[in-house]
């Protein structure tokens, strides 16, 4: 049995008992991306070198008898949307190409910490925006279920590279479902953590409300492990919750007994795929029988979250990505170029006397922050930015942003009244599977609706998981998202894990 089958819980105790080194690890992993990523376009860059020197001092330390992390010796790939110190981070985009930060994101010195060996960047949506992948300035990455198809987005790298073995974990970012759509359409478990209990610290910002980075693995007590070690509070990030970490890791295997599932008529209804429907059935029935309680629960305000999302998360986004004007750091436009275009122009309306349109021109500053902006961002940040920017605007605060707002606030109460009554809330991850790369691309509308079971959580702030639960008749995997209260990281887990020990779809691999 080749190690690439293992499981990373599984990776660890041969790690630990001295079966296989991490510097043999971390080869295998390597040798697995050259072979397969020229086809996947999963990662974005990988520093083998790099990889392979953390590796070698794992081992010095496990062979001296040190205490390792809790991670020791596995290789883990990360979301090319995390700082990470003398290393490139682009976000997918050409206005960060170039950009090498001058230090780590609180999650990168967490990996570090638990003595990670991080094997490379994985590729993204531009900004993290956009939900097939498609969207990133360098290469779309492809589907290791079927090369034709999207492996989901935003952090559709994450998730294929794991699906495609060519890393045991990965780090991804989920703003309105990009862990957990892209777990559903390659077939791996993806948390999406409650908000707050990762550090956003170093993370780049798309919508700062609603960012959260967290896991991707093929099993639950994998999800648990990374988990454990990324999460808890930042003194330095504001927005990290102050509470207790428990130990995922300790508890994932211990089954819920009495398990209360809602199951949200909302996520039941016209547009739904046969298969996937058919496929989470069966999963609420595994649930039945190891003694879970199903009953029917409303979220009545979910048919507006797509709407909400994408009027309060662009306006976010205008604002975040104010700061890339090409002064401080990114890309600039080429400024002799831009002058002599400037200069030809005022040169044709002095010629012509057109005096109104002279003193309407750009100033060279002016024109520099507009050419930057138009040549380095891609088509989907501009009508994000744009969408935003309106809705922001005077005259259109209150229409758009603010009853925006309060629908969120509504939306969390009925996530809070559902709770009351159940544990967790079961559903599909996604309406469909995996679709064809290029199929939306004219179509944002359909694009963005591709979030309609996944918005909800970040709208709320509330922890999800998507786990696989079957194949379709195209061969293509099906997801099952698990929604729970604040903070109830553990009992999600714990409910997917039992829900693994029944099944085996967690296991299944693409070829």
């Amino acid at each position: 049995m080749s190690v690439l089958e293992f499981t990373a819980t599984e990776l660890l105790a041969e790690l630990t008992v001295g079966n296989v080194s991490a510097t043999e690890l971390t080869r295998v992993y390597l040798a697995q991306i050259e072979q397969n990523d020229e086809a996947i376009g999963a990662f974005l860059n990988v520093d083998a070198e790099r990889a392979l020197t953390q590796a070698k001092a794992i081992d010095q330390r496990r062979q001296a008898g040190e205490q390792l992390g809790l991670l020791a010796g596995l290789p883990v790939a990360v979301k090319d949307v995390l700082c990470t110190k003398g290393w490139t981070t682009t976000c997918g985009s050409r206005m960060l190409e170039q950009f090498v930060p001058p230090y780590d994101a609180t999650v990168i010195n967490k990996l570090k910490a638990a003595d990670a060996v991080l094997i490379g960047k994985t590729n993204m949506d531009e900004f993290a925006m956009g939900g097939s992948t498609e969207n990133s300035a360098f290469k779309k990455t492809h589907n290791p279920w079927g090369l034709d198809r999207t492996p989901g987005g935003s952090s559709g790298g994450a998730a294929a590279c794991v699906a495609a073995s060519m890393a045991p974990l990965s780090v991804g970012t989920d703003t309105g479902g990009s862990i957990r759509q892209p777990a559903a359409f390659c077939g791996v478990t993806g948390m999406k953590p409650t908000y707050g209990r990762v550090s956003r610290y170093g993370l780049v910002a798309f919508a700062s409300s609603f960012d959260q980075a967290g896991p991707l693995a093929m099993a639950a007590e994998d999800v648990a492990l990374l988990l454990e070690a990324i999460a808890g509070h930042d003194p330095v990030d504001s927005t990290s919750a102050n509470v207790p970490t428990p130990s995922y890791t300790a508890s994932v295997r211990e089954p819920i007994k009495g398990l209360r599932l809602g199951v949200a008529r909302e996520h039941f209804g016209d547009g739904l795929d046969g298969g996937v429907d058919s496929a989470v059935r069966e999963a609420i029935k595994v649930f039945e029988s190891q003694g879970a309680i199903v009953r029917e629960v409303s979220l009545p305000h979910s048919k507006y979250a797509i709407a909400t999302y994408y009027i309060i998360a662009p306006c976010e986004a205008s604002s975040n990505l104010a700061r890339y004007d090409g002064v401080h750091y990114g890309y600039r436009t080429d400024e002799k170029e831009m002058l002599a275009e400037l200069a030809e122009e005022r040169k044709t309306l002095e010629e012509a006397g057109d005096r109104a349109k002279l003193e309407a021109m750009d100033t060279s500053l002016v024109r520099m922050y507009r050419k930057t902006r138009s040549e380095a961002f891609g088509p989907e940040v501009k009508r994000r930015v744009m969408l935003g920017s309106y809705a922001l605007s005077a005259g259109y605060y209150d229409a758009y942003y603010l009853k925006a707002l309060k629908v969120r606030r509504l939306i969390r109460e009925d996530y809070d009244a559902a709770f009351k009554d159940v544990d967790l809330i079961i559903g599909p991850t996604t309406a469909t599977p995996a679709f064809k790369l290029g199929e939306m691309n004219e179509d944002p509308l359909s694009m963005y609706l591709q979030d309609l079971y996944t918005v909800s959580a970040n709208l709320a702030g509330i922890a999800a998981i998507s786990l696989p639960c079957g194949i379709t008749g195209e061969g293509l995997p099906v997801g099952l998202q698990l929604q729970a209260a604040p903070f109830e990281e553990e009992k999600l887990l714990r409910a997917a894990h039992m829900f693994q020990q029944a099944t085996d779809w967690h296991t299944k691999r693409p070829r």
